[in-house]
């Protein structure tokens, strides 16, 4: 199942760039501190919203049972179902500014009224009991301000701007300092809600009228023991991450690391002279799949130029053997029995042996030309018009009883230097003249991006049997006339040196070759 299901993402695998894979891993690597970081503080900006929140709800709670038990209030209305009033929440620690810690209460100016006194006794048990189920403070002030319950002293509390604001019919809920706190965890310094207490003071409205204040305090619960509590949350998510690095992990292995290995092994293999060139992974990164298909190019390009430098390296050898035989030959005759010989037979021995040495010098020429041709690289961008050098080539060829018949190439130009254009050229018509041909017709036309010169003759035309080895090194028909056999391979190397090629057109009478070349750009 799982080698199913590992063919079925490969197929459907999309190509993704080098630059994309590292780029995404590293944004992801690089965001991950700063996703816990706004997690953490999200956290617990959440912990002290949810404190208000439920602060907001008991004082809600109190607040209309205040209204109900309070002297002198009419007998409550119900509210309308369809108006819900709820109260979001007003704080965030990011913004939010944090208040002083709670200055201890004024001394009072007047004694609280004997209905608010009244009003307090009734709802002392309430928020007694309120107080032991929720931990949190609270304070009953009556419309003054004054503490009608609360711990330590009576005072007023008028003065803080939480009060002031519940005084005026508006509830507000603040920040401040905790004055008692103390570290309980070993991070806890990290917190920032750690050493402050939520404070919400809520209006308790009789009959249209201000009457009294529920001040309610608490402190927001600690983050690191929201965090043992959400303890199964919070590892599912560093799972999650985890999770997902590894899959990034496996991404960058199949993309750039193992096929980079792969790639390795089968160089070290090509190296040593064997080994197949693996298949191009279609999990890797473009430019690593344009690397083995250009490692596959350049490794049969290797193997060709091997098996090429190897078929030559024979051919060298048999043609150099023959006149190398004939020359020692002749010495060994000349020292044996040069005594007994007539000098006519002497002469003889001495002009075969200096014409089995100038065909070496021939073929050592010939050689230097072929390697020159083989090594010959375009420097820089050529731009050769045909015209001017066609009409010289044309102009040093003709000779009595040899005449060439040429097209008009206008104002066409190649992208090759002169003197290769030139070389091609005499190449191809020496060849004609030698071959007996008596015309030599050059052609030349534009087809697309390059141009194509042919050059025909009326000559003999080759055997059907040579046909296929022209282009060899060293293969020649004339061989008794002094034919090395390079010429042709020589042409074509000059011509694949500028991004050109030359091949045998087909026709009835003579022969006919077709040289094309990138044509220049306008």
């Amino acid at each position: 199942m799982i080698a199913a299901l590992k063919q079925a993402v490969k197929a459907r695998w999309p190509r993704l760039r080098l630059r994309t894979i590292l780029f995404a891993s590293l944004f992801f690597v690089a965001a991950l501190p700063g996703f816990g970081a706004i997690f953490l503080r999200v956290y617990e900006n959440t912990l002290v919203r949810q404190t208000e929140a439920e602060l907001v709800a008991q004082g809600a709670a109190l607040a209309a049972a205040a209204q109900i038990v309070w002297p002198g209030a009419g007998p409550p209305m119900p509210p309308d179902p369809g108006q819900v009033r709820p109260e979001p929440p007003s704080i965030d620690l990011n913004s939010t500014p944090i208040l002083p810690e709670r200055t201890p209460p004024a001394p009072i100016a007047h004694a609280p009224a004997a209905s608010s006194v009244q009003a307090a006794k009734r709802l002392l048990p309430v928020l007694a009991a309120t107080r032991q189920t929720t931990l949190a403070s609270i304070i009953l002030l009556d419309g003054a301000g004054n503490i009608l319950i609360g711990p330590g002293t009576a005072g007023s509390y008028a003065a803080l701007p939480e009060v002031r604001s519940a005084l005026a019919g508006q509830s507000a809920t603040v920040l401040r300092r905790n004055g008692d706190y103390r570290q309980v965890y070993r991070f806890e310094w990290l917190s920032r809600a750690a050493a402050i207490r939520v404070h919400h003071a809520r209006p308790v409205i009789v009959d249209g009228r201000v009457v009294g204040v529920l001040l309610l305090s608490r402190s927001a619960r600690a983050l690191f023991k929201g965090l043992y509590e959400d303890r199964g949350k919070i590892a599912f998510g560093i799972l999650v991450i985890f999770g997902i690095l590894v899959v990034l992990s496996g991404v960058l292995s199949r993309g750039i690391a193992r096929p980079i290995e792969a790639l390795s092994v089968a160089t070290r293999a090509v190296s040593a002279g064997g080994g197949a060139m693996p298949a191009v992974p279609p999990t890797a990164a473009i430019e690593i799949q344009g690397l083995y298909v250009d490692f596959a190019a350049m490794a049969q390009a290797i193997d060709r130029r091997s098996r090429y430098l190897r078929d030559f390296a024979h051919a060298v050898s048999h043609e150099f053997k023959t006149p190398l035989a004939g020359i020692r030959g002749a010495l060994e005759l000349l020292r044996d029995h040069a005594g007994a010989m007539s000098n006519a037979e002497r002469d003889r021995f001495l002009t075969n042996a200096d014409a089995d040495a100038e065909r070496l010098t021939l073929l050592v020429s010939r050689l230097l030309e072929l390697a020159r041709a083989d090594m010959s690289q375009a420097a820089a961008p050529a731009e050769t018009r045909l015209a001017p050098i066609v009409a010289k080539i044309a102009d040093a060829e003709r000779a009595p009883g040899f005449d060439i018949v040429m097209g008009d190439p206008g104002t066409l130009a190649v992208a090759a230097p002169a003197d290769t254009i030139e070389a091609v050229l005499a190449a191809l018509i020496d060849n004609s003249r030698q071959a007996g041909a008596a015309t030599v017709t050059i052609d030349i036309a534009a087809a697309g991006d390059t141009i194509a010169i042919t050059i025909s003759d009326n000559g003999p035309g080759i055997a059907e049997p040579d046909r296929a080895r022209i282009f060899e090194p060293f293969f020649t028909t004339r061989r008794s006339r002094g034919g090395t056999g390079l010429g042709l391979p020589i042409v074509r190397s000059l011509l694949q040196a500028h991004g050109g090629a030359i091949e045998r057109v087909e026709q009835e009478d003579g022969t006919a070759f077709r040289v094309t070349l990138p044509r220049a750009d306008p």
